[in-house]
């Protein structure tokens, strides 16, 4: 049957505008705007619709339009240094309004406003989150977390990332990163350097990492030379909560934690706590780490202020994996490890002395107080304590007499001078001391003055514990005891101020004035006193609501530590760092692009030498510089996949370097910078195929790099690339458990034999091999 429609012309255009009209009364356009408390626009802030996984960016007036289907959303405003927030809107409503809080206004943050920086800052860094951190927390340290992260290379000297591990940024290493907890010097006073181990899963207390690149921005403690990293710690939780995370992997890899915190109490208080123990026996032999860790915070806070008191440590025994492999037993034998081996007439291993162990204990107490006077007003001031003491311990063949204070003794008329004995070299320190700042905020000025005054003393000294032969010694006779004594202030003030929505000034001027004290049979009578004026400035001009640029200088001043005055008459070291960077940020990418020129005078670079108890031994250079180009960026493809690169280009170099022998100087002219690497890159594809599950794989690639500045042939380590596959599942269980997660890593998945770390010894190269292909597999219970 043929049906006879009544569609003339005129009634086929009004049913096209019919339909037209039911399509664009489908969707709706929701306008909003996005602001700071003084209702100032946020430019290039982020909203998030969750339902749609889709994101836009405020404009330069802070205004935002999204085009939607009718219906109900889950919208997220956020910006970088406010607290996002959540609000749940209808499509049809306009004129949204977003007011993010300053987070340097929130007293929990106001513990790390003082030496990190805010998103639009013309200081070049990078930042970790507790999510980020959580997906391959399973015992590894802090600084293979960081292991993606622009210019960052990484090391482990038991092969496995967990016990002694260290990090060098654009090729400088821990000693001359400045490390601080809640803004509190982290950095060992005398060596400088950092010593992760101490506080084990440290990283399961953290809320927080902010890396900066260079100077960075001025700080407490240790002088930053290639870059400053701040940890802030758990800020608690609103609501109760319970929480048990353990792990197994390869190397007899154990870890178990458990958190508890009480949310808040009476609308005021709130306490947290954790507890963690991790066990490995390490890629090489015998490199074994038994840790345990806590961390304690109870805090006080009402609407203006935040007392927080926090006590956390640990105790470590690690099986000494410090000496490292020659080139024939890297291919021989490449887990081997010669601590604690004894040796036959014939330099045969007969066995293993069973206790060759560092055996140390750290304990941190932290009190914060916060106050916020009104808009403008606020401050920090913070007491510290650190108490360490601890041992390592090693078994010495054929030990001359001398060397311990010990007599010769006679014996059926043969005169006996050495002995194979047992030795305890203790060190026992506290480092105490204050930090403050005051914080003067405006529309257009963002003012802070701050500082610290920090005590360190520090005992040095030694014990035979066993001898063979023990001549007229007695029971814990010190056959040294010396001490290091450091006190180390400083004052800044520092300045933000706005021009205009588009143009900021930055400022930054730091007086620091160290006295370090010490003596030793290496370090003879110390009595030195620096005083360092270290300013910085910048400039950071937001183009539109996608890119921004950047230009900044700086100036660091840095102390020499222990063991370089054992080691020769160290010079104090000067650096100046010029930083120019594009930031470019749109609903579907952000890319983050700096050149850096980092001229140093005097610098102590890394010989690739260590003394006789394996300490790294620099002296000055003269003058060197780094050069580069850094860039890091995130691409989000699509709802399921995101790729996240990042790569720098340098050049490291000594300026008419010169070698001697004592009494010949030989000029080798401009020669690459130890243990820095022309290309650090990193790359890690993410893809979340269905919600709660998380697939990511990483990869780095390490260029060749010298481990002298002589560019001495045998000194040379090779390029490596590996990758690490990451899996996350969460789900939600009608039981006792409000969340279950379940984590998987697999370390190097293409089983690269490689080396990330070495020294030498004269001529002679020794190696840190790194395992090959291990595994992770973790699940955390929340309840």
């Amino acid at each position: 049957m043929k049906l006879n429609l009544p569609f003339t012309k005129g009634t086929s255009i009004t049913f096209f505008f019919l339909l037209m009209s039911l399509a664009i009364q489908a969707q709706t356009v929701l306008t909003g705007k996005v602001t700071n408390q003084n209702l100032e626009p946020l430019p290039g802030a982020t909203v998030f619709i969750k339902e749609l996984n889709k994101t836009t960016i405020t404009d330069l007036d802070g205004l935002f339009e999204i085009r939607l289907k009718e219906g109900s959303y889950t919208l997220q405003a956020s910006y970088i240094g406010y607290s996002s927030v959540t609000k749940q809107v209808n499509s049809s409503k306009n004129n949204l309004t977003f007011v993010l809080k300053d987070q340097t206004h929130q007293l929990d943050e106001v513990l790390v406003s003082a030496v990190r920086v805010q998103e639009n800052s013309p200081v070049t860094h990078s930042n970790l989150n507790k999510e980020e951190i959580a997906k391959r927390n399973l015992g590894q340290d802090i600084p293979i977390l960081m292991n993606y992260m622009p210019s960052v290379v990484t090391t482990s000297d038991a092969g496995a990332g967990i016990g002694y591990t260290g990090i060098r940024v654009r090729g400088s290493d821990a000693s001359r990163t400045n490390v601080t907890i809640n803004g509190i010097p982290y950095n060992d006073s005398e060596s400088q350097g950092v010593y992760w181990v101490n506080v084990n899963d440290i990283a399961s207390s953290t809320q927080s990492i902010q890396l900066q690149r260079g100077v960075g921005t001025s700080t407490n403690g240790a002088g930053a030379f290639g870059a400053s990293l701040n940890l802030l710690t758990d800020n608690g939780a609103k609501q109760a909560f319970g929480e048990i995370s353990t792990s197994a992997g390869s190397f007899n890899t154990k870890k178990i934690t458990a958190k508890l915190g009480t949310g808040l109490l009476n609308n005021h208080i709130n306490l947290i706590g954790r507890v963690s123990k991790t066990t490995s026996d390490g890629y090489v032999d015998r490199a074994s780490s038994d840790l345990t860790s806590y961390f304690l915070q109870g805090s006080y806070k009402d609407d203006n202020t935040l007392i927080k008191a926090l006590v956390f440590g640990g105790h470590e025994i690690t099986y000494q994996s410090w000496n490292g492999v020659d080139a024939a037993t890297l291919a021989s034998d490449r887990t081997f490890n010669s601590a604690g081996a004894k040796y036959d007439n014939a330099w045969n291993v007969t066995g293993y002395y069973d206790n060759e162990v560092d055996d140390y204990k750290q304990d941190h107490l932290q009190l914060h107080w916060n106050q916020k006077y009104n808009n403008y007003f606020s401050s920090n001031i913070a007491l510290h304590y650190t108490f360490g003491r601890g041992f390592y311990e090693q078994y010495k063949q054929g030990a001359d007499f001398s060397d311990y204070n010990l007599t010769p003794i006679t014996i059926e008329n043969k005169t006996i001078n050495t002995t194979d004995l047992v030795r305890r070299k203790w060190l026992n320190n506290d480092f105490y001391g204050v930090t403050y700042n005051l914080n003067y905020k405006t529309k257009q000025l963002d003012f802070l003055i701050g500082g610290a005054l920090n005590k360190y003393e520090g005992d040095h000294f030694g014990e035979v514990v066993w001898a063979r032969n023990a001549s007229d010694s007695e029971i814990r006779d010190r056959y040294y005891d010396n001490y290091g004594n450091k006190t180390d202030g400083n004052i800044y003030a520092k300045a933000t101020y706005k021009l205009n929505n588009q143009l900021s000034l930055f400022g930054d001027l730091q007086y620091r004035v160290v006295n370090y004290e010490a003596n030793g049979v290496q370090t003879n009578l110390v009595d030195d006193t620096f005083k360092f004026l270290n300013p910085k400035a910048g400039i950071t001009y937001l183009v539109n609501t996608s890119n921004s640029v950047y230009a900044s200088y700086a100036r660091a001043n840095k102390e020499p530590n222990r063991t370089d005055y054992e080691n020769g008459n160290p010079k104090p070291e000067q650096l100046d760092d010029f930083e120019l960077g594009w930031r470019y940020k749109t609903n579907k990418s952000k890319i983050n692009t700096n050149i850096y020129y980092m001229f140093y005078t005097d610098q102590l670079t890394l010989t690739g030498q260590v003394d006789a108890i394996g300490s790294p031994i620099r002296a000055n250079s003269g003058e060197s510089y780094r050069l580069g180009l850094e860039v890091d960026a995130s691409f989000y493809i699509n709802k399921y996949v995101t790729i996240s690169p990042n790569v720098t280009f340098s050049q490291n170099k000594n300026v008419d370097y010169k070698e001697t022998d004592g009494t010949i100087i030989t000029d080798l002219g401009n020669t690459e910078i130890s243990y820095s690497p022309s290309i650090v890159a990193g790359n890690m594809i993410t893809v979340t195929p269905i919600d709660q599950l998380y697939i990511s794989l990483l990869s780095k690639f390490v260029d060749t790099q010298y481990m002298s500045n002589t560019e001495l042939k045998a000194s040379k380590l090779k390029s490596y690339f590996v990758s690490d596959l990451n899996l996350n599942y969460s789900f939600y269980p009608k039981s006792t458990f409000k969340e279950i997660t379940l984590t998987g890593l697999v370390n190097n998945i293409f089983n690269k034999q490689y080396v990330s770390n070495g020294y030498m010894w004269g001529t002679t190269p020794y190696y840190f091999p790194q395992a090959g292909t291990n595994f992770l597999v973790g699940a955390t219970f929340k309840f």
